[in-house]
């Protein structure tokens, strides 16, 4: 047998392997150029992180894209655009997305956030809703304390708590509407007029002026109801979350603090 012969068919049969190996590598050669598979699960995985769903049955959509772009992109290559000023800015903040969002995850891969230190984000949270009860209550804001006193005077003899506070109180936001403060948790006051509000029973208003930063107050307690809290387990995911947030804050805050920016 010529040995030859057995050569260069050994050759061909090797050609032909390399050439199906080439062929699983890739989607499509488009104009003599090859187009990776690994473009089409790039595409994929960013269209996942997005958040929509990529099944087997789009792979047939997603070569398209691919084959698509890389047409797309070679007639503009042919047309000199990847060497403009434009381009090249654009491409350098493409670049420095990518690299930043690498940086993040490769970040977040670090980040341990414990059931105890949810636990604590938790409690902290459970005390700045106060005591499991929400208040709605109206005042009428003063400067000088001898208006207040004069106020729960005239309200003690048949005055209406709605009419002097629009006609006297200085809080603009609710003395047009008759003082009242809507619905709220004891903690979203100042201590002085929590303390005061949540020492009234309902419908009872403050026999002295409560004093604040803000100036004199007349209180008037109209209603108190109970506010069902969530259980830990059942806002856990969105502490963990929220704490890996701050995490990746205090991160990049570091990051700039220690730059040296001329």
């Amino acid at each position: 047998m010529n040995k030859k012969w057995i050569s260069t068919a050994a050759s061909a049969v090797l050609l032909a392997v390399l050439a199906v190996n080439a062929s699983a590598q890739n989607v499509a050669i488009v104009n003599g150029k090859a187009v990776p598979k690994a473009r089409l699960n790039a595409l994929a995985a960013q269209l996942e992180r997005s958040g929509k769903q990529v099944g087997p049955e789009m792979e047939e959509q997603l070569r398209e894209e691919v084959i698509a772009r890389e047409i797309f992109a070679q007639e503009a290559q042919k047309r000199g655009m990847d060497g403009n000023d434009e381009f090249k800015f654009q491409m350098e903040l493409a670049r420095q997305s990518l690299l930043i969002r690498e940086l993040f995850a490769d970040f977040q891969k670090t980040v341990v956030i414990s059931d105890a230190d949810a636990k604590v984000e938790y409690d902290r949270y459970m005390a700045s809703n106060g005591d499991g009860k929400e208040y709605h209550s109206r005042h009428i804001l003063v400067e000088k304390e001898e208006q207040a006193k004069a106020i729960i005077a005239s309200l003690k003899k048949g005055g209406k708590f709605e009419e002097i506070a629009k006609k006297q109180s200085k809080d603009p936001g609710s003395g047009a509407n008759g003082g009242d403060l809507q619905w709220a948790n004891a903690n979203s006051f100042v201590k002085e007029f929590s303390d005061a509000m949540v020492a009234l029973k309902k419908g009872q208003t403050t026999d002295t002026p409560v004093k604040s930063q803000f100036g004199y107050h007349v209180i008037r307690l109209d209603d108190i109801r109970d506010v069902p809290l969530p259980k830990f387990e059942e806002v856990k995911p969105q502490i963990v979350q929220q704490l890996q947030q701050n995490k990746l804050m205090d991160f990049q805050k570091s990051l700039r603090d220690k730059a040296k920016i001329e």
